[in-house]
């Protein structure tokens, strides 16, 4: 996992959300919750087969599969901040999103909502 890229608590996320809803989206509310959610898509699916990819905030390995020591991984998805936590929420659909992901297992339609 990113260093980093934890859970939060329960009142911290709740309270970067509420302000998110408000419509601020500066990088003080992105990128905590960025690598909130990050964090608990490794947790919920440990590996190192799959890079998630959200800049400029963060990024984690995640999905058990063949893994990898150097340069790019087998499977890469990329996608910005507000995109990320959408999905992450449960408030986009994969299928919907604006995500670029190539490689084996780079479909997260199953791991995703997180929250």
């Amino acid at each position: 996992m990113a260093r980093g890229a934890v859970p939060l608590p329960p009142e911290v996320v709740h309270g970067l959300l509420a302000r998110l809803d408000d419509g601020d989206t500066s990088r003080e509310v992105l990128k905590p919750l960025t690598k909130h959610f990050l964090g608990a898509l490794a947790l919920k699916a440990p590996g190192r087969s799959v890079e998630v990819r959200v800049p400029p905030y963060a990024a984690v390995q995640c999905i058990e599969g063949a893994r990898h020591t150097r340069g790019t991984p087998p499977a890469v998805v990329e996608t910005d901040a507000e995109t990320w936590i959408a999905l992450a929420r449960g408030r986009l659909l994969w299928s919907d999103a604006s995500v670029q992901a190539s490689g084996e297992r780079s479909d997260l339609s199953s791991l995703l909502p997180l929250a």
